[in-house]
Formats: structure tokens, sequence, C-alpha cells
């Protein structure tokens, strides 16, 4: 299977934040939010795999900023990590200043995605090459995240973590 870079998997979707989607305080719902950093994952996701893609699991969401109602958001995704079935999306959040068009980060989210056949059952996907400093970085952390994610779920020994244990030794 042919590698590809995160590039390849490149997503971005920019939108208006409107009434309808925001709380009391005229801040954009986070489940909103979490809609919109779902779809381009999984875009992100189908682009690298060319499969059907779903939703294995929200690793992490940090909410950093409020977006306020009128806000022009953009959304980029794009998988930082190939397993064999799964991949990590990275996704960072955009808010654009209405005066001056300068954008700033605003958010950021990590999914984990699989590629199912028509039948929904997991199909292998192409590894990932990283080619920047950032991509380089979030590809090697992968690999810590998903051995936290499997000795939490039981399913590796903390002593098999071999990424986690070279954190804690030198």
């Amino acid at each position: 299977m042919q590698a590809k870079t995160p590039s390849e998997s490149r997503t971005v979707m920019t939108d208006l934040v409107l009434p309808s989607e925001t709380n009391p305080l005229n801040n954009l719902f986070g489940g909103e939010l979490l809609a919109r950093m779902d779809r381009a994952a999984s875009i992100a996701a189908r682009r690298h795999s060319r499969r059907v893609t779903v939703t294995a699991s929200v690793n992490h969401v940090a909410f950093n900023r409020a977006i306020p109602l009128g806000s022009v958001v953009t959304v980029e995704a794009c998988v930082s990590r190939a397993f064999n079935t799964s991949m990590e999306i990275y996704l960072d959040v955009w808010i654009e200043d209405r005066e001056n068009g300068h954008k700033s980060k605003a958010n950021e989210a990590i999914y984990t995605f699989v590629a199912v056949d028509d039948t929904g059952k997991p199909v292998a996907v192409p590894p990932i090459v990283p080619e920047s400093k950032l991509e380089k970085e979030r590809f090697d952390a992968a690999l810590r995240r998903k051995q936290l994610s499997l000795v939490l779920a039981g399913k590796l020994k903390p002593n098999e973590a071999t990424e986690l244990k070279a954190l804690f030794t030198e």
C-alpha cells in the first residue's frame, strides 16, 4: 500500500457562526463545534484511506477560547498518523478577526477514525510519511497517545507500552 503525506488528507472548512448555533452567552455551542470537527475529520480520513470511515473516538478536545456570534471559523484537519485500520486526525480551529482578518487559534482536537468496507468491517489504510516538523511531532506523539489509550482500556500491559516507558527512562 502506497504511503501518503498528511497534506494529502488536509481538509479546511470555513463557516460563519449564526444565532441559531449559539448559547445564551452568544458563543458557538460546544456541540456544534464538535460536529463541525467531526465532519472535517471524516473528510480527512476518507481522503487518506479512500474508504468509508467511521468515528471511533474523540480522544481530546480543548475548548481554549469561546467563539462569538458572527465569527468566521476555520476547522483544519489532517491525518497525523495511520495505524492498521485506524487513523488519528488532528484538528486545529481558527477564528478570523473581523476587522483585520488575522487568524488566531481558538481550539484543537484529536479524533480517531476507522476505515471500513461495505459491510462495516475494518480495512487496512495506507501509512503516513510526515514531512514538516509539526507533522513529525504529531506523528510521534500519536503512538504515545495510542499506547496510553490501550493501557487505560486494559488492552496493553503497561510494561509493553514502549513509547510511554521511553518518556520516563533515559
